[in-house]
């Protein structure tokens, strides 16, 4: 089975991404909602997540990645809450994207990008991306 068929579930996604999923709920909720508290369970759970060297860093790549894809999209992000084992469909090609990204196969991620975004976004997203999956 591959990386990208396995994490089709939280349970299938390896420990950096399932880290990176709940920071990107967690941020698509502050998003939603405005609320402070949203940004700083974020920083809270990427300080307690065990093997981030930079927290801080890796919260603002995430943030950076999804202040890309909600500019280059015609219809917001769906996130599920950060405790749901479930992923929407964004959040599937969100990991599948980290996965890409983290196996270094440009011309897949390219597709991958294109797949989520506008040709107008796709070169901020692939850097967002490729900075993000080796924070």
């Amino acid at each position: 089975m591959t990386q990208d068929a396995r994490c089709s579930s939280v349970e299938g996604c390896d420990d950096f991404c399932r880290t990176a999923l709940s920071l990107f709920r967690f941020i698509g909720a502050a998003y939603a909602t405005g609320a402070s508290d949203c940004w700083e369970a974020a920083y809270r759970f990427a300080d307690e997540a065990p093997g981030i060297a930079d927290s801080p860093l890796l919260v603002a790549r995430v943030a950076a990645l999804v202040r890309i894809l909600r500019s280059g999209r015609p219809c917001n992000l769906c996130f599920m809450p950060p405790s749901c084992r479930r992923l929407s469909k964004d959040e599937a090609e969100l990991m599948r994207l980290l996965a890409v990204a983290r196996r270094r196969e440009p011309g897949e991620l390219k597709s991958a990008v294109g797949r989520l975004v506008g040709i107008e976004q796709e070169s901020a997203a692939t850097q967002a991306v490729n900075a993000l999956a080796f924070c």
